[in-house]
């Protein structure tokens, strides 16, 4: 009955420390879903202005009208940004910075040990 009982602790106080756990990492994955909301925001907002000023500099060019460089650099800086933006992205999810991974693998440990 008293291992039964130190069981029954154990795996109170495990569970405890994995929500503790759980707790310290979700605040730092709620930093990084603010970062790549970011960086997928101001994307989307470069991707528009790219498609806006491709769309002038394909007008101006069209009608030969003076005055289409600035477009072409502007257009080119905001592809840039849209394009790096969504490598960084990209990066951001391949790395798996989102699923709580110190508590995963915890969580895992424990799983191998009880059983």
């Amino acid at each position: 009955m008293s291992e039964l009982l130190n069981l029954v602790k154990n795996i109170f106080f495990i569970i405890i420390n994995r929500v503790e756990l759980a707790t310290l990492e979700f605040s730092e994955v709620s930093s990084h879903l603010f970062k790549f909301f970011l960086i997928f925001i101001i994307a989307i907002v470069a991707f528009w202005f790219a498609i806006g000023f491709w769309s002038s500099i394909l007008l101006i060019l069209a009608w030969e009208i003076l005055g289409w460089k600035i477009l072409l650099i502007l257009a080119v800086f905001f592809t840039i940004v849209a394009v790096s933006a969504g490598f960084y992205m990209h990066n951001i999810l391949r790395r798996g910075c989102t699923i709580l991974p110190i508590t995963t693998a915890e969580i895992r440990k424990d799983c191998d040990s009880l059983l």
